[in-house]
């Protein structure tokens, strides 16, 4: 996931080539489910995958979190495991690896929501009802996650609910199927691995994105968010000049360009907390201004004080006077709080592969800590782990590449004989990336190029639905041969 708003697609793999289609076979219907569903169809899915086990002994794959990393990680290894090429890695492939045998696995994605959300897109879907309806797309509605789009050897499946506990010596995982709560243990469902990957990202709060579980409730959330804001003659503050804070506010005045929208930030410089050179910030701030947001540095917020309007007006409600330590006050009939810190979401892992902050510890093959009970059956990939850069969905995506491949390297160790020591592909130190977009336009930074604007970067980046086209053709949501977006 990655909020800022940012792309690894400027840093491909040189082999990577053109991808030429290829037919994918249709998946059999599954073998009969065991008398023992106790949640219908959620806890169906998790006996099927254990019956299939059972009688074709494919590989039982884990993955925690179904967003940008962990679809990544799900759907480049059913590639590697029916003889394609990744799609997210290089499309030319060896003869070596034309010769490998299809790998039989069974892949289970357990995620809280009920389908991919674009995480990056909150910033003009919680401005936009229209492109809300478009950043969440339910799993049993994308395309490359359908039975009949899977191989017979490598199956994905999906399930809703939370992950409680993994105990890494047995390999064993309990489940929380979505609707049962979370203290009914005698509810919880518990699913045996030979691989987990822990995907499942930070624990953001409401405005930064939204907190429904379900497509429906969030396009509730969403519109009611949308219209709270439309009605506020008084204007809509935004604190926080870090990237979260800086794109919510240049949405919101680019969909809305009659409100009145202030940026409110407590340092000299826009995206203070982020290792970024000076040109970049300044950039971002000329940017902001240019979409005619408001802009007050070195504003820290005290207090808001709750004020009544003189009439009546349609929201039903007062207004707000915003007091700032330096004295300075200013109305708003909306605050928008752009600066909680995001939470590692890693609280069913032993403590002993976290660090003190609860990103789980990863070595450069994204497996856990040596230390660690089965460790190289374990991986971590996405903003939960403890690694240099940005917190960026390039990087996400990227990650679960690499964790693919090392997870069938493995594999192939054990269904080929005379198969080499896996070969891992290994992460190098990331170094500070961003592509920011503001308004009609967006600024990047990149070692290599510095500091680059416009309205060019912004179509490199975020093509003109800030980054949902190349994320779902990067990740072919559409389908393996299927590029163009839905």
């Amino acid at each position: 996931m990655c909020l800022p708003l940012c792309s690894w697609f400027g840093r491909k793999d040189k082999q990577q080539q053109q991808q030429q289609p290829e037919e994918v076979d249709p998946v059999p219907v599954p073998a009969a489910v065991p008398e023992k569903a106790k949640m219908g169809s959620i806890v169906e899915d998790i006996e099927i995958a254990v019956a299939s086990h059972a009688t074709n002994t494919p590989f039982k794959v884990l993955v925690i979190g179904g967003s940008y990393g962990g679809l990544s990680t799900a759907l480049n290894l059913q590639d590697l495991c029916s003889g394609r090429a990744p799609r997210c890695g290089p499309q030319t492939q060896t003869e070596e690896q034309r010769s490998q045998p299809n790998v039989a696995v069974d892949i289970t994605v357990v995620d809280e929501r009920d389908g991919f959300y674009h995480l990056i897109g909150s910033p003009l879907a919680l401005a936009s009802e229209g492109y809300a309806e478009k950043a969440w797309a339910k799993f049993d509605e994308v395309p490359a996650l359908q039975p009949q789009t899977c191989s017979p050897d490598a199956k994905i499946r999906t399930i809703q609910g939370s992950v409680r506990s993994v105990d890494l010596a047995s390999k064993t995982a309990a489940i929380q199927p979505h609707g049962t709560l979370a203290e009914d243990v005698a509810e919880r469902v518990e699913i045996k691995y030979d691989y987990l990957v822990a995907a499942s990202g930070l624990r953001r709060v409401f405005p930064v994105v939204p907190q429904s579980l379900r497509r429906k409730q969030y396009l509730f959330e969403a519109g009611d968010h949308i219209r709270s804001v439309t009605n506020a003659r008084h204007g809509v503050a935004v604190v926080g000049g870090g990237a979260v804070g800086i794109e919510m506010a240049a949405e919101l005045k680019l969909v809305q360009p009659q409100l009145k929208v202030t940026l409110v930030h407590s340092r000299d410089k826009l995206l203070s907390s982020e290792p970024l050179p000076d040109e970049t910030k300044d950039k971002a701030l000329e940017l902001l201004r240019e979409t005619e947001v408001d802009v007050l540095m070195e504003h820290r917020l005290d207090r808001t004080e709750d004020m009544k309007d003189d009439d009546h007006h349609p929201s039903g409600k007062g207004h707000l006077k915003l007091h700032f330590t330096n004295g300075h006050t200013m109305l708003a009939d909306h605050v928008v709080w752009a600066i909680s810190k995001s939470v590692p979401t890693t609280s069913y892992l032993p403590t002993e592969t976290l660090d003190e902050e609860g990103y789980v510890k990863i070595q450069p093959s994204l497996t856990f800590p040596e230390h660690a009970p089965n460790s190289g059956d374990h991986f971590a990939v996405g903003d939960l782990v403890h690694w240099s850069g940005i917190k960026r969905c390039g990087a996400a995506m990227h990650m679960g590449y690499y964790a693919a491949n090392n997870i069938h390297q493995r594999m192939l160790q054990k269904v080929v004989p005379d198969h080499q020591k896996p070969a891992d592909l290994e992460l190098a130190e990331i170094p500070p990336m961003i592509g920011l977009a503001v308004g009609k336009k967006a600024v990047s930074y990149w070692p290599q190029s510095g500091t680059a604007s416009g309205e060019d970067v912004m179509k490199a980046f975020f093509g003109d639905d800030l980054g949902f086209t190349i994320c779902w053709n990067h990740l072919r949501l559409g389908g393996y041969d299927v590029k163009a977006a839905a």
